[in-house]
C-alpha cells in the first residue's frame, strides 16, 4: 500500500488490505458570490458528469501538491491555499482496487477558469450543485461540506457505477492521521 495512504486508519478489516489508488478532488469556492466551480468532465473515468477537480497523486508529490496541480492542469486556476474538508473510499464491483480520494476546498486561488482537454468548467450557486448530473454520492457527503464538517465516507458501488448498494458517512473532528 502507498505509504501516503490513510486507509489503515480508516478502514475496517475486510478492506484494510486491498490495494488503494490515492487521488485528489478539490472545489475552488468563491465566497463573495456563494458559488462553486465544477467542471464537466469531457473524457475518460467519470465523462460527462459535474465534478470537482482532481486526479491520481503522482508517485513523488504529496497528497495536497496533487491536488493543487490537478486544479492548474484541469481548470487554469491556481491554489494558493487548501483546506482538507473529507476523505472517500470508493469500492467498485468487480475491481479489487480501492479508491481513497482526498476531498479538498480552495478558497484562495488566482487566474481565470478555462475550458481544458479534460474539463469545462462552470460556476454553481454553492448550494444549487446539479445532482442529477454528478456522481450519485455527491449529494450524500456536499451537506457537510456546506455545515463545514470534516468527514470520512465509504461508497459501494455496482459495476455500472451509478447504483451505490452501501454507504458509511461519519463525521470527523479531525483529518489528520
Amino acid at each position: 500500500m502507498d505509504s501516503r495512504s490513510v486507509a489503515k486508519y480508516v478502514e475496517d478489516a475486510e478492506h484494510i488490505n486491498m490495494p488503494h489508488r490515492l487521488f485528489t478532488l478539490i472545489f475552488p469556492i468563491d465566497s463573495a458570490n456563494n458559488r462553486v466551480l465544477l467542471g464537466m468532465k469531457k473524457r475518460g473515468f467519470g465523462k460527462d458528469k459535474y465534478n470537482g477537480f482532481g486526479g491520481k497523486v503522482e508517485p513523488a508529490e504529496s497528497i495536497e501538491s496533487g491536488a493543487i496541480r490537478e486544479l492548474a492542469e484541469e481548470s487554469g486556476l491556481l491554489a494558493k491555499r487548501v483546506d482538507k474538508c473529507g476523505l472517500l473510499f470508493f469500492y467498485f464491483e468487480n475491481d479489487p482496487v480501492a479508491m481513497e480520494v482526498h476531498v479538498y476546498l480552495t478558497k484562495e486561488f488566482t487566474g481565470h477558469a478555462v475550458e481544458t482537454e479534460e474539463m469545462a468548467p462552470k460556476w454553481y450557486p454553492i448550494d444549487g450543485l446539479p445532482f442529477e448530473r454528478m456522481w450519485a454520492d455527491d449529494s450524500r457527503w456536499w451537506p457537510l461540506v456546506l455545515k463545514k464538517q470534516k468527514f470520512t465516507a465509504r461508497f459501494w458501488f455496482l459495476s455500472d457505477m451509478t447504483t451505490i448498494t452501501r454507504e458509511e458517512i461519519v463525521p470527523v473532528e479531525s483529518l489528520e492521521f
